[in-house]
């Protein structure tokens, strides 16, 4: 079984562009690093929930978009290892300081999971 790190974000629709080169350039350091694929994707159908849901969970305001984002690995050690050498590439240097960032950063939340059935 592999491993999975998700990530999910607000970010404003005018700074889409901006966020795609920058996760353009971090997927390609991910893939590098040896991460087996890293995807990000804008949301297309996502609804506010009666109770939770992917816009209330980021706090999305009227002009922000949801973007959910992952990466593979072979497995945790795999994924750590890759995670190392990605944090100390100095090619994420902008992506590193929140003040760069083409989103807010503190709506943004991620984790690493261990899949239970892949097809």
């Amino acid at each position: 079984m592999s491993y999975v790190d998700g990530f999910v974000l607000a970010v404003p629709r005018k700074n889409l562009a901006a966020y795609r080169r920058m996760a353009r350039k971090s997927g390609q350091v991910w893939r590098d690093h040896g991460a087996l694929a890293y995807v990000e994707c804008v949301g297309d159908d996502v609804k506010p929930g009666k109770v939770t849901s992917f816009p209330q969970a980021v706090k999305l305001k009227a002009d922000e978009v949801v973007v959910f984002s992952w990466a593979v690995y072979k497995s945790r050690a795999h994924r750590d290892k890759v995670l190392e050498k990605v944090m100390k590439d100095p090619r994420l240097g902008d992506t590193m300081d929140p003040k760069k960032l083409p989103f807010d950063g503190m709506r943004m939340f991620w984790g690493g999971f261990k899949p239970i059935v892949e097809l």
